[in-house]
């Protein structure tokens, strides 16, 4: 006999009259986000973040023994160290698409001066906040909830989030909210620095020249995308975000120490531990895509927690404007007839942006879509 459980009873009872569609509008109409459900005392989520079985935490997926993704030190990067450092990367990027970072030139003070700006752009009142809420991407700093709420037929995920889209590294800071200006114009400065670093280790780990992926201009657009994951008071019925690979070349991340990253690795998902002063690097879909699948773009996930607000800091990069319509497809120097045939086509970064946009964080991968027949 199969037993349903009182939640899964009370959706059967009243599916008939559920209007997801209306129940969306009405929640995205209030402007308050996830924050503004839990400020009201909310006790039960609404419908529409409830996630199905399949996709929720499974105590059997996560893995109890001891795996840790690599962290990798990078003093000495410009030195004695280069080599060791450049193999410790080759190998997490092909069997992980994930490491942590220490010793990275950005500076602690800078880490958690952003994470308390984010604080505290999302826990201002909402009649603040409101003001900045859009779901237009031609707006360059927005804050919004969900950014696939309204095309998604997959469920919602608990968390807001503030947007500052960086042209070519350009975005003027007088857009900023007051409250979180100086963090994030001091932080986006230490981003680009270290995107460099990094795009010069990531070419020489792939036995390229150090300006191979700066040549490409692949790197020069950096969203900064802050999320705020407010404690939840139904974790086990919805997630913080959904499991998803990146779109972007490379994503770097600031972690508060709540956790509830994870990544998905030989089919168990891993946690993401917060250790000070480490940044989390993971090789995104473009990078898997011109890399011919030699570096890999994982699937992760964010959990929802009773204990919250969680907060992260995502920069991802992106290709230069004045590249948007250029097609990025696989290095001729790591391809061969032979044994590496290439796997994808020429993919223009609108083309694959928008085909990102328009299907959500569904669970299904965007390079996919793009594999040669």
């Amino acid at each position: 006999m199969e037993f349903i459980s009182s939640a899964e009873n009370s959706v059967l009872e009243d599916c008939s009259s559920y209007d997801k569609a209306k129940e969306v509008k009405e929640f995205d109409e209030t402007k308050a986000g996830v924050k503004g459900l839990v400020d009201s005392g909310v006790i039960k989520i609404p419908r529409f973040f409830v996630h199905s079985q399949e996709n929720l935490p499974k105590s059997s997926d996560t893995c109890n023994f001891c795996l840790q993704i690599p962290l990798i030190d990078l003093q000495g990067f410009e030195g004695c160290r280069r080599t060791e450092i450049v193999n410790k990367i080759r190998e997490a990027s092909e069997t992980w698409g994930f490491f942590q970072v220490i010793n990275h030139t950005v500076p602690v003070s800078v880490m958690e001066e952003m994470i308390e700006g984010v604080r505290g752009f999302h826990e201002q009142p909402k009649e603040v906040k409101m003001e900045m809420y859009s779901r237009d991407t031609k707006n360059l700093v927005r804050y919004f909830c969900n950014g696939d709420l309204l095309v998604t037929k997959a469920a919602a995920n608990w968390r807001d989030s503030i947007a500052f889209d960086f042209l070519d590294g350009q975005l003027e800071p007088q857009l900023f909210p007051e409250i979180c200006r100086k963090a994030v114009s001091e932080y986006i400065k230490h981003m680009i620095k270290l995107r460099t670093i990094l795009a010069a280790l990531i070419s020489e780990a792939l036995g390229l020249s150090s300006d191979h992926l700066a040549s490409m201009e692949c790197m020069e657009t950096e969203s900064l995308v802050c999320h705020y994951y407010p404690s939840c008071p139904e974790p086990d019925l919805t997630l913080g975000t959904a499991k998803h690979t990146d779109p972007s070349f490379l994503t770097i991340l600031l972690q508060d120490n709540i956790g509830g990253l994870q990544v998905l690795h030989q089919n168990h998902w891993i946690d993401v531990p917060f250790v000070q002063g480490t940044l989390v690097i993971n090789i995104g879909d473009l990078i898997q895509l011109i890399t011919n699948d030699k570096f890999r773009s994982v699937e992760h996930r964010v959990l929802a927690g009773r204990v919250g607000p969680r907060i992260s800091v995502a920069c991802l990069f992106y290709p230069s404007r004045m590249n948007k319509f250029k097609p990025y497809e696989p290095i001729r120097e790591l391809l061969s007839q032979s044994d590496h045939p290439p796997i994808y086509r020429g993919t223009p970064f609108a083309e694959f942006v928008a085909h990102f946009r328009s299907k959500g964080l569904d669970g299904n991968s965007t390079l996919a879509h793009f594999k040669l027949e």
